[in-house]
C-alpha cells in the first residue's frame, strides 16, 4: 500500500508500464477525496515544446528507487484525457478519467470531487 505521507518524495520520477517503458515523469498527486490515499497520478509527457499532463491512478502503483510503476499500458495512459502543465483539472473532466480506465466514478454525496491534488 502507498502511503499518502510519501507522496511529495515522488515528484519527477520516472513513471513506467508494467513491462517497463517510460511513460513521462511524476507531476502530480491527487488523492480521493473521500479516503484522503493517492488514488491518481499526472505525468508529464511529450515534446519539451507541447508538453501536457495525462492521468493514470495508483491502483497497485509500486514504488521504487527513482521510478513508479504504474498497472497501465504505456499506449493507454497516452491517450487518457490530459490537461495542459500549468492547468487545473477542470470538475466536469474527472469524470472521463474514470471512464477511460473503467473504473467507477464515485463522487460526493453532494456533488464534490472525487479527487483533490497534493
Amino acid at each position: 500500500m502507498i502511503h499518502s505521507t510519501d507522496v511529495r518524495e515522488w515528484r519527477d520520477h520516472d513513471v513506467v508500464d508494467p513491462k517497463g517503458h517510460k511513460i513521462g515523469s511524476l507531476e502530480a498527486i491527487y488523492v480521493d477525496t473521500s479516503t484522503d490515499e493517492p488514488a491518481m497520478a499526472t505525468v508529464r509527457t511529450g515534446l519539451l515544446s507541447r508538453q501536457r499532463l495525462v492521468f493514470v491512478p495508483l491502483d497497485e502503483a509500486i514504488l521504487g528507487p527513482g521510478y513508479v510503476k504504474v498497472a497501465h499500458a504505456k499506449a493507454l495512459v497516452k491517450k487518457a484525457p490530459a490537461i495542459g502543465t500549468d492547468d487545473v483539472l477542470p470538475v466536469e473532466q474527472e469524470e472521463a478519467i474514470f471512464k477511460h480506465y473503467d473504473l467507477a466514478y464515485r463522487p460526493g454525496a453532494n456533488g464534490e470531487r472525487q479527487l483533490a491534488r497534493r
